[in-house]
């Protein structure tokens, strides 16, 4: 069951009828009409509540059908509206059509509203049919008819910090020592299967930290549920990137995770980033570190914080670094929609990953497109797990698939942005 997405069916309430009545009461012969109008269903309307945290209660409740109008009544009596029905959902939900996944609302802001479905109109008493020529009409409204439709709600978490790192690298225990978050650990890959909130206190200071389960390979593309973890990232406004310490390769295992940031959404790569190396408390997490000091600040990557969460090592100076890092950050801009620019959220892959295949010559091809691109630019060339991460990229987005078909031979030069490669079986 998904803490962060949800599908609902909603109804408005349907307009109450008119009345068709006429005055009968005695000494007031030929009295007129007097049916009332119906009244007007209700609404149903999308508000946030900042008490709630997932979409869970969503899996068991499905049917939400706002109340209809009552008829109207004789003596020109109006019909009662239709009370409006509020659905309450957590901040950072997006209210999105099952049929086209286009965005309706981005509901980011305490007690912000959105009204999916209008109530019915209610339907016309005969008194208002009254004439001059038609002094007695015997005609009446019916209430319009409730509208319906399907919902797909899903959330993206709106954290301060976003904890990001390969499986196992040691996030869970970190959210764990630094706020009051309980979340599962073990030693193990893949323990945390949903994401996880804590609020980090500092003196008089606090932000709210989210810890989001370890990215993989191709989890821009939904590989272990990467989508579902990705998005989470987006609201985010600095990031944690949690090197394992005790890895065999610490920075493909860094250069892994930037490529899939920035594959699932560009900006994603230009987001604050932190990095710490964790588990220094092990004695072959500090040989590791020996060895990988100066290949981290070979690629640009000096001020690497050394913690270890078991042992509280270092545990302060990370909390004063976020700190400063976050006062440093321009005032929270939250991407929310706006009806003058509809959105259109998808991850498939044709729009996800766009490329095309140029032949030069009979032994040279380029590859075109923005993604692919600047993931050849995040591919540390030097380093054979890398170039290898980079091949099954290839493969999976099915460029390998496109230049065998355009011809590509082994030995042929394919140049990628402003890479070229020999092309290998």
């Amino acid at each position: 069951m998904q803490f962060d997405e949800a599908k609902i069916y909603i109804c408005s309430g349907q307009g109450g009828d008119g009345m068709m009545s006429f005055r009968r009461e005695k000494y007031v012969p030929l009295g007129g009409p007097s049916g009332g109008d119906g009244g007007k269903g209700g609404d149903i309307i999308f508000r946030v509540n900042p008490k709630m945290n997932t979409l869970l209660n969503f899996h068991k409740h499905v049917h939400f059908r706002a109340e209809h109008g009552s008829r109207g009544g004789s003596a020109n009596k109006t019909g009662s509206n239709g009370a409006d029905l509020f659905i309450e959902v957590p901040r950072g939900t997006l209210v999105k059509s099952a049929e086209t996944d286009e965005v309706l609302a981005d509901l980011v802001q305490i007690h912000d509203e959105y009204v999916a479905l209008r109530g019915g109109r209610g339907g016309k008493g005969n008194a208002r049919f009254s004439t001059s020529a038609n002094q007695a009409p015997r005609l009446a409204e019916k209430g319009e008819p409730s509208e319906e439709r399907w919902i797909k709600l899903e959330l993206k978490l709106i954290a301060d910090v976003g904890l990001v790192g390969v499986p196992n690298a040691g996030k869970s225990t970190l959210l764990s020592v630094l706020t009051n978050a309980k979340p599962k650990i073990a030693d193990y890959p893949f323990t945390t299967l949903e994401p996880n909130l804590g609020v980090m206190l500092v003196d008089d200071r606090d932000l709210v930290i989210a810890d989001i389960p370890g990215l993989i390979e191709g989890a821009h593309m939904g590989v272990g549920l990467g989508h579902a973890f990705l998005r989470h990232i987006q609201r985010c406004r600095l990031l944690v990137h949690l090197i394992d310490g005790m890895s065999v390769d610490p920075i493909a295992d860094y250069n892994q995770i930037n490529v899939e940031l920035s594959l699932f959404d560009d900006a994603l790569s230009t987001k604050p980033q932190i990095v710490v190396f964790t588990k220094m408390d092990l004695p072959d997490a500090q040989v590791n570190w020996e060895l990988m000091e100066e290949e981290f600040y070979r690629l640009g990557v000096s001020d690497v914080i050394r913690i270890s969460s078991v042992a509280h090592q270092n545990l302060q100076a990370l909390q004063y670094r976020l700190l400063d890092a976050y006062d440093a950050l321009p005032d929270r801009d939250i991407p929310v929609w706006t009806p003058t620019e509809p959105v259109t959220a998808t991850y498939e892959l044709e729009d996800r990953l766009d490329f095309r295949i140029e032949q030069l010559d009979d032994s040279t091809y380029r590859v075109i497109g923005e993604q692919i691109e600047r993931a050849a630019r995040m591919t540390y060339w030097e380093y054979e797990e890398a170039v290898l991460r980079f091949q099954k990229i290839l493969a999976v987005t099915g460029i390998t698939d496109a230049l065998l078909k355009a011809g590509v031979e082994v030995g042929d030069t394919v140049y990628i942005g402003e890479f070229e490669l020999e092309w290998a079986d």
